[in-house]
């Protein structure tokens, strides 16, 4: 199976594709030039909102708001911009928000991280009631998070590791005694952004690795699917039944030459999957 090309955006840091089953919308960023990417299958409509900062995930709260992590805060989009934040992340000046999901709690759990790539100063921080807390998971790169389907398990992406994690928060928003879900060999890239399907199996992006893999909830590698750009960032789930997998990609780290063998690199991709997703989250804002 092969993935094929749906909109040639040429995002240079395309990331946290979310599908909106109410509108029919799939939504993405692009971290590196400051955009918002809105997608409509069904018209193939495309509209792009340059919003500026770094925006790294899109959230939908109760009352239809979307939320931006976007630096060093959680901003609302009003408009064609972002608002003023509903919460500030703590942490040091050279870290950001990357990527996120929303439980069937309302809870938002997403990560930071170092934007320079050196220390470990990211982690998982849960917005939960209105309140922001930070849950765990040191890591130079954060990525994920995702919730399975019966809420138990939070599935954490130590990027620069290659390892992802796998924690029980059915009673509390902290990620504590956890254990390794999976290791990814580094010949085959390292993971990216994940995502969970209704059998409670795991969909992982390989950045650098040309491919998503489809994990079982005990860890075994079920399917791959390639992509003709190295750098796969995150798959969503969508389409009218759910049965659609959409992926980012970005050029980030290619150089010039790698730019030139890889010119879908950016795009934003699509194929059918037999397993259908799992409905997006709302924010509970308290």
């Amino acid at each position: 199976m092969r993935a094929k090309l749906v909109w040639d955006v040429g995002a240079e840091l395309g990331e946290g594709p979310i599908w909106l089953g109410e509108t029919g919308n799939l939504w993405f960023v692009d971290i590196k030039q400051g955009a918002l990417h809105r997608f409509h299958p069904a018209t193939g409509e495309r509209e792009t909102l340059p919003v500026g900062g770094r925006p790294s995930f899109i959230a939908p709260a109760e009352d239809g708001t979307l939320l931006v992590g976007d630096g060093d805060a959680i901003r609302p989009l009003t408009g064609r911009a972002l608002g003023a934040p509903v919460a500030q992340v703590p942490g040091p000046a050279h870290n950001r928000t990357n990527d996120a999901t929303v439980d069937a709690k309302g809870r938002l759990w997403f990560g930071t991280m170092d934007d320079r790539e050196q220390e470990r100063t990211g982690a998982v921080h849960c917005f939960a009631d209105g309140k922001l807390s930070v849950a765990g998971g040191e890591s130079v790169i954060t990525n994920g998070p995702a919730v399975s389907p019966d809420g138990r398990w939070l599935y954490h992406v130590d990027t620069l590791e290659r390892t992802i994690w796998r924690f029980d928060i059915a009673a509390r928003n902290r990620l504590e005694a956890g254990e390794v879900f999976a290791r990814i060999d580094p010949r085959d890239g390292a993971p990216d952004g994940v995502t969970i399907d209704a059998e409670g199996c795991l969909w992982a992006a390989l950045w650098g690795g040309w491919q998503v893999r489809r994990y079982s909830p005990a860890g075994e590698v079920l399917e791959t699917v390639a992509l003709p750009c190295a750098h796969v960032t995150k798959v969503a789930l969508g389409g009218e039944d759910l049965r659609t997998a959409y992926v980012t990609t970005a050029r980030a780290g290619l150089s010039e030459r790698e730019r030139q063998g890889q010119p879908l690199a950016g795009g934003l991709f699509a194929f059918a999957v037999d397993v259908p997703g799992v409905p997006t989250g709302r924010v509970r804002m308290g």
